[in-house]
């Protein structure tokens, strides 16, 4: 009787073994439902869904816009720096010590000026590919942030990911594929004024390039809200978004902004659009802070949904199931990417004292960051 209990037990551990290697390798440590789907868990989806429908605010007052003739991208950009700037900039002014914006103009400035000028750019290739290519290839190509942004956290943030990071990604690429195949059987493909090859194809590398730019813009938002305050995050976008912004909208869009035919209407859409990208841009470093650039990216991957469901009522369109199998299993993905946090590598001393000496870094960090972070919400740093 020993004998067969003996076998058992062997059998019993060597199974063990195997889904232990398993879980390892996955990232997964134990399978308990409570562990999955922690209080953390649950806000960052609601967070990361609070997010999309900003994204999918916007979107609509856009296409509102852009159906009573109005099609001014950057002064709307432009609009949004500016409130930045008399909000947290204007705040900065009244700091004293290393937090004031002399100190960080001093030690930062060129940070911040390729942080906004890749985020001003961005905003501007992706509309302006609208001209060119399809609605389809936007929503394709626009993904390509993710993958970009998961290797330059690798890179430059030490972020190591596990198997189920890179799985939950492809199920969210999988849920975007789903909700194009929808796009497709609705007759949504529209979005490109040009039926030249070459055209396309300009469009789609616009695409690709407000992608780069967007990984770009949120690895350093990630950087430095993770690392220093949120208030002077903002303040320095707002500073340095109004500027870029200002400049090319006086090269661009003087003639667009002087034809517009303000009425009650577009003055409402207006004040609509700037104030959710300004609740969009004050709130999405906090949940940044809270999880990653990449998890945030994969949540908004859930706005072009939004934005489809209101358009079911404003503007006709015509609804699917595959809308409601594309967002089921983008949340899936999301929340497979969450379940397991991701890694740091550790720092190599050497090459951390030179990026401290490039960035221009005292020897003291922002004592006052966890403090700012209050006045939004008390949140904690994913590693």
């Amino acid at each position: 009787a020993g004998a067969p209990d003996r076998a058992q037990r062997m059998d019993q551990h060597a199974e063990h073994t195997l889904c232990g290697k398993v879980s390892t390798a996955c990232g997964f440590s134990s399978f308990n439902l409570k562990n999955i789907f922690t209080r953390r868990l649950l806000k960052t989806i609601a967070l990361g869904q609070l997010l999309s429908l900003l994204i999918c605010g916007t979107a609509v007052t856009c296409q509102l816009l852009a159906d009573s003739k109005v099609e001014t991208p950057m002064f709307q950009s432009f609009l949004n720096y500016t409130l930045l700037l008399l909000t947290y900039t204007t705040f900065l002014c009244t700091r004293k010590g290393d937090g004031n914006i002399l100190q960080i103009l001093r030690t930062k400035w060129w940070k911040y000026l390729v942080m906004g000028l890749a985020d001003v750019e961005a905003n501007y290739a992706v509309v302006k590919a609208y001209q060119f290519t399809t609605l389809t290839s936007i929503q394709l190509l626009d993904c390509f942030v993710i993958p970009v942004l998961m290797a330059l956290s690798w890179f430059f943030m030490k972020t190591r990911y596990k198997l189920v990071h890179f799985v939950a990604v492809m199920v969210c690429l999988l849920g975007v594929g789903a909700m194009v195949g929808a796009d497709f059987l609705a007759g949504r493909v529209q979005g490109s004024t040009s039926d030249v090859r070459g055209d396309v194809l300009l469009g789609d590398g616009l695409v690709l390039l407000s992608a780069i730019l967007y990984a770009v813009s949120n690895i350093c938002q990630e950087h430095t809200v993770k690392n220093g305050s949120l208030v002077e995050f903002l303040g320095m976008m707002g500073l340095f978004g109004s500027l870029i912004s200002g400049v090319q909208l006086a090269v661009l869009e003087t003639h667009a902004v002087s034809s517009i035919k303000w009425d009650r209407f577009i003055i409402l859409l207006f004040g609509l659009y700037i104030s959710m990208m300004y609740a969009l841009y004050s709130f999405m470093p906090v949940v940044v802070r809270l999880t990653s650039a990449t998890a945030v990216n994969l949540s908004l991957l859930t706005a072009d949904l939004f934005s489809l469901f209101c358009g079911l009522f404003l503007f006709h369109y015509k609804f699917s199931v595959l809308y409601l199998i594309s967002f089921a299993v983008i949340t899936v993905g999301f929340i497979m990417f969450n379940v397991v946090p991701t890694s740091s590598a550790p720092p190599n001393n050497s090459a951390e004292e030179f990026a401290n000496r490039a960035a221009g870094s005292s020897s003291n960090p922002l004592m006052d960051a966890d403090e700012e972070a209050e006045t939004f919400i008390a949140v904690d740093n994913c590693n």
